[in-house]
Formats: C-alpha cells, sequence, structure tokens
C-alpha cells in the first residue's frame, strides 16, 4: 500500500537564530580608549496581517471575587507578560482551508516530481543557479497542471482525491491530509543540566562534576506501511543539540463530524456537510480541530511568511497559540476589574439591548442574540485593544496545559506551564486550557477570567483558535487599572 507523502519542514535550529541575530561584521571604536559600545542591526517590526499589538503590562490573573454558585474560589494574582501581537478575530474556515490547500498541492508537487507519476524533476528543485546540489525542495514556482494534464500528471493530481462511496462524489481525502514539521525545544535545549558541556551544568564547585549525561525526552513520528501515523516518545541519554529537535506528523483535516458527535438527537447533519466545505462559511471561526491540529497550522503559517521572504535561515518570531496570561490580558485589555472584554457585568447594554457577544442567552434559546451557532468573526464590536470576539462565538485554544496546581506553580513573570504528553502518559495528562466560552455557552461561562480545559486530542463544535507573536523589542507598558 503506498504510503501518503508528507511535506518535510526543515527546523530552525540555535545556530541558525544565533547566526542570523549577530551576522553583521562591526569594527570597535577605540577611540580615546574609552568603552563606547558596539552597535547591532535594529529593525521596525511591520505589524503582521490582520493582527493588532498588546503592549506589555500587568493585571490580577483569574476571578477576584468568591462565587459560591459556581464554586469559583478568588485565586487572582498579579502577572506580567510581554508585548505581543494577536489576530484580531478567530482563525476562519477561510484561512485553515489556505492551509489545507497548500498541504494537498504540497503532496501532488511532490507526485508530479515521483517517477511512479512521469517524474517531471522540475517540481523540485535539487541544484542552484550555478548547478550545486542543494536540498531538494519543491519549486512553488511551478504551477500545477490542474487544465490539460498528461496521463501521468492527471493521476498525480486524482491521487489525492476519492470517491465517496455512499454519494458517489470526489472529494478530497482526508487520510491523506498529513503535515510533517519539526520544532526545536530551546526551553529545554538552554536549561543547565542539559549542556553538553558537564562542567557548565552547576556552578557550585563543591559538587563533583557529572560523569553521565543527563536523559532527555523527545517526541517524534512516522507513518506506518499501513499509512498510519504513528506518534513516539523517545527516552535516551542526551548526545546533542539534535535532541531537543521534536518531530510531529498530524492530520489537519478538521472532524466534520463533531456536529452530531457533540450533540445527541439533534439534527445537525447539514453542519457536517456544509460548515467547513461551503463558502457561505468562509468567514465563520473553524472549529473541529484539536490542539495538535492548531499548532500545526501555527508552524506552517511561520514557516509560509518565512519562504515568502526568500531567504533560508532567516529568523522571524514564531506564530504560536497565545499563553493562558496572554489571552486573558488580552481579553480584558489590561483592566483588572473587567470580567469580560467589556466593562460591567452584563453581556448586553441595558439601554439598547444590544448583545456584546455570541453565546447562549436563555435555556434553550441560542438564537436571541442573532445566532443560532457561531457568527462570521467580527460580528461584534472589539474590545479596547481591537480584538474580536474574545467573549463567545468559539472557544479557544491555549499554549498552557492544564493542572489544578497551575497557580502554584507559574512564574508572575510570563506564565506558562507546558507539558508535551507522552503516548504512555495517562490520558487526563493531556488537557490543554481553552478560554472565552462559545456561543453554546451561558453568560458566567464566556467570563475573561474563567478557566475551562480540554483534553488535546479533542475535536469540538465549538472550540477554535487564533495566533500570536512576540512582539521583538520595546513596546510601551500599560498603566495598572
Amino acid at each position: 500500500m503506498k504510503k501518503p507523502l508528507i511535506i518535510i519542514l526543515t527546523a530552525v535550529l540555535m545556530t541558525t537564530i544565533m547566526t542570523s541575530c549577530f551576522s553583521g561584521r562591526r569594527s570597535i571604536n577605540t577611540q580615546g580608549g574609552e568603552v563606547t559600545g558596539i552597535g547591532a542591526t535594529t529593525f521596525s517590526e511591520p505589524t503582521p496581517y490582520g493582527m493588532v499589538l498588546v503592549d506589555c503590562g500587568s493585571m490580577k490573573e483569574g476571578p477576584a471575587q468568591r462565587d459560591s454558585l459556581w464554586g469559583i474560589d478568588s485565586v487572582a494574582r498579579g502577572v506580567s507578560v510581554d508585548a505581543f501581537w494577536m489576530d484580531e478575530t478567530e482563525i476562519t474556515n477561510s484561512k485553515y482551508k489556505q492551509f489545507l490547500y497548500w498541504v494537498r498541492d504540497s503532496i501532488i508537487r511532490e507526485r508530479l516530481a515521483d517517477p511512479a507519476y512521469g517524474g517531471n524533476e522540475d517540481f523540485k528543485i535539487e541544484e542552484d543557479k550555478e548547478g550545486n546540489p542543494v536540498k531538494p525542495h519543491l519549486d512553488w514556482s511551478k504551477n500545477i497542471p490542474w487544465k490539460n494534464p498528461s496521463e501521468d500528471e492527471e493521476r498525480a493530481i486524482e491521487s489525492v482525491y476519492r470517491t465517496n462511496p455512499i454519494t458517489g462524489n470526489k472529494e478530497l481525502d482526508p487520510e491523506q491530509m498529513n503535515y510533517r514539521y519539526e520544532v526545536y525545544n530551546m526551553t529545554e535545549a538552554v536549561k543547565r543540566k542539559n549542556r553538553l558541556d558537564p562542567t557548565r551544568r552547576d556552578y557550585n564547585t563543591d559538587h563533583a562534576v557529572p560523569t553521565s549525561n543527563p536523559v532527555i525526552s523527545k517526541d517524534t513520528a512516522y507513518i506506518d506501511d499501513e499509512g498510519k501515523i504513528v506518534r513516539q516518545t523517545i527516552t535516551r541519554p542526551l548526545s546533542s543539540q539534535y535532541d531537543f529537535v521534536n518531530t510531529y506528523i498530524v492530520n489537519i483535516f478538521p472532524d466534520t463530524t463533531c456536529w452530531v458527535n457533540d450533540f445527541e438527537n439533534a439534527y445537525n447533519e447539514p453542519y457536517v456537510r456544509m460548515y467547513f466545505a461551503s463558502g457561505n462559511y468562509n468567514n465563520y471561526p473553524v472549529v473541529g480541530v484539536s490542539w495538535d491540529q492548531a499548532n500545526a497550522f501555527c508552524n506552517w503559517r511561520t514557516e509560509f511568511l518565512r519562504k515568502s521572504l526568500g531567504k533560508e535561515g532567516v529568523y522571524i518570531e514564531p506564530y504560536r497559540l497565545p499563553t493562558e496570561a496572554e489571552w486573558e490580558y488580552a481579553a480584558r485589555a489590561g483592566v483588572n476589574k473587567n470580567k469580560y472584554p467589556w466593562e460591567g457585568d452584563m453581556p448586553l447594554s441595558e439601554d439598547e439591548g444590544c448583545f456584546y457577544a455570541n453565546f447562549k442567552p436563555q435555556e434553550g434559546n441560542y438564537v436571541r442574540d442573532g445566532s443560532i451557532i457561531s457568527s462570521p468573526v467580527g460580528t461584534y464590536q472589539p474590545n479596547d485593544f481591537g480584538l474580536y470576539d474574545m467573549a463567545g462565538n468559539v472557544s479557544e485554544w491555549t499554549s498552557t496545559a492544564y493542572t489544578e496546581s497551575i497557580d502554584k506553580m507559574t512564574s508572575d513573570l510570563n506564565p506558562e506551564y507546558r507539558y508535551n504528553v507522552a503516548k504512555e502518559d495517562p490520558y487526563k495528562m493531556s488537557r490543554k486550557i481553552v478560554r472565552g466560552g462559545s456561543w453554546k455557552d451561558v453568560a458566567h461561562n464566556i467570563r475573561s477570567d474563567i478557566r475551562m480545559w480540554e483534553y488535546e486530542n479533542e475535536q469540538r463544535s465549538y472550540i477554535g483558535f487564533r495566533c500570536v507573536r512576540s512582539k521583538v523589542g520595546y513596546a510601551k507598558a500599560k498603566r495598572k487599572k
């Protein structure tokens, strides 16, 4: 059985990062024998498309008041977060389709270059302009012959589709839409205990120098003979920086069946057929995506931008999921007293009766706010940071892992708790924090200071995501309110 072809993206390792950041050659100013410093190249980062800047600031994270009705304790604590860019809306079906079709087109290009499908070498670059060998990569300037393909080209194009056994319609084969990527775990790599030189792991000279290397664990993945994704966590003694490169293969096709599986005894089949497929829903938030799929999108978005710059090895701050603290600070617009992205304790204007968000206003009444399920992104007014739908519409994945003691474990500076679950771990270890509530939630559950969680492999009709990017350089701090 032929294995689905996988898109291979190269990790940006620490050596590349350092080369990119400090590549300039500067002569030392020796005037007068005084220390004058050495300049470095600076740049003004342009606003990423569709994002707004959230300046650094502090807040009291979490509920400030005890709520016995909902069983919520007062756990507010002061935290500070650095500046970051954030998508002004949730990722839409349209934007996620761009990711999906990129993977589809990559697979087709790989097969067009495969001798089994005619072996057109124009679709893969293996030499530079001077004829020197380079790492093989796809040539995206070469268009796929959608019209009038040859027999071999048509086989390559048709190979990513399947015929629905019930309807007889041709459709994209979800099982082939696999995205492979690598991530360098800098957090673990820079820890003193993981340094390759054992003499630099502990500065206390009263302690003996370790005679053995620390044991590390890394994630890896491959496609088996049946075309299935196999994920493994390898544990072994540290041998090189490459031990901190984790490999992931993720099937990125959204679970469109979530509309039926999330609601028993309900007629939601039209959403299964149409919500992701129909252009009528292009501007709606994508749902049915797991935490793993959201992370894959962030990685692809980073690589897509890097390649558009036309230079390999260029370092840019990666797109990623927001930390829980970043998300809450952005949602509350940096205002401690805000339980919601707006002022006050009500989800609608008392004067005009206008709703501030898409949620479930009353038992069994989803439509009072104007939408029965999710609504097009940006339907409601943004908060003071210019961010839309930070309450309701769809809940949003964060990068933060969930544990009952998270508030005691995390720092008050850019707090974050990460845990990459291994296959052997108990299922509860795979919980990730989601925020904001959704179209199916009551007003209480769309509060910005409420923490909820979901298993990272679940795909729900009410969970989506948005991306962030760390801001490079100075950003004005927000005043405490």
